[in-house]
């Protein structure tokens, strides 16, 4: 809240208690003139009549008493900028609070701290709370059942792009990863042609689908391949980890194995970010989510307590 709004809320505030004040001093007495209580100049149906009578003092003296409450409310806790007389403010009430639940949690994660993700995989709690955070953290992009989405990966099959290792795991959830395949399309059509881009995404379709004789298209855009792309997806184009370039020979592609999906993704590249979760999870709630993320693959079947929903 800046100075400004501070000095208006105590304006606003001070007008409110002085107005409640000064409607409870103008008509909790009576003024010259005023018919006595028990005369009245309303009549109904011929019995039903309307007494001027004032509140009873103890009413009265309520709403003071609630007046002096406020006063001394505002006193203490303060508005905005202005500190009040207990030094209170909601920063540091929101701090101390914090505190004390970080200390909860850390007594919590103390049992997890340092073991490998494959071990964590094998305790039923840890599983557990590693489902939770992920849940609150992973599952916007992974989906709730870790399955992923166009460009998002699917958890829960065996293909890890950047290295499926315990260590590649823990590395890829706590510093982030950025993948960039670069736009192809210049390039290979300056090498090949107006057709090198889609002769390319044939030879690709059919490293993915052995056994199969390859067309023309193919043996033209194996050419270009070994020239262009085997840097990174290899010769054979099996991928590479370090590089988190993608095995080409299997049958699953992050943004689709169609001839159109794959043209756009040759002609214009593409890019990926898996944000670095060291700074808001910790190492150790980094490793229960890493056990988690362990469990969800086929060939890893998770504890029977902790199964995924």
């Amino acid at each position: 809240m800046t100075w400004a709004w501070t000095w208006y809320v105590v304006a606003l505030v001070a007008l409110n208690i002085a107005g409640c004040a000064w409607l409870l001093m103008s008509h909790s007495r009576r003024r010259a003139g005023d018919p006595k209580p028990d005369e009245t100049g309303h009549v109904w149906d011929g019995d039903l009549t309307e007494y001027n009578k004032p509140l009873p003092r103890w009413w009265i003296n309520l709403f003071y008493i609630t007046i002096v409450f406020s006063v001394g409310y505002l006193l203490w806790y303060g508005v905005g900028h202005l500190r009040g007389f207990g030094h209170w403010s909601s920063r540091t009430e929101w701090a101390q609070e914090k505190a004390t639940e970080d200390a909860r949690l850390e007594d919590t994660l103390r049992p997890y701290a340092g073991k490998p993700i494959d071990a964590l995989a094998k305790d039923p709690g840890a599983v557990a709370i590693g489902r939770t955070i992920f849940a609150n953290t992973c599952a916007a992009c992974h989906g709730s059942a870790g399955h992923g989405a166009t460009g998002f990966p699917d958890l829960t099959d065996d293909i890890w792009h950047w290295g499926g290792t315990p260590e590649r795991i823990l590395e890829t959830i706590l510093d982030g990863r950025t993948a960039v395949m670069p736009a192809w399309g210049e390039t290979l059509t300056a090498q090949g042609g107006a057709s090198a881009v889609d002769d390319v995404v044939a030879y690709v379709q059919s490293l993915s689908r052995p056994g199969q004789p390859a067309d023309a298209a193919a043996g033209r855009g194996q050419a270009l391949f070994s020239t262009v792309c085997a840097a990174c997806h290899g010769a054979q184009g099996k991928g590479n980890p370090m590089l988190g370039a993608p095995d080409l020979t299997d049958s699953y592609w992050l943004y689709g194995g169609g001839k159109a999906a794959l043209h756009r993704t040759i002609a214009e590249g593409r890019s990926g970010s898996m944000p670095a979760w060291r700074p808001a999870l910790g190492e150790t709630r980094a490793r229960l989510v890493g056990a988690y993320v362990w469990t969800l693959s086929p060939h890893r079947a998770p504890p029977a307590e902790a199964a995924a929903p």
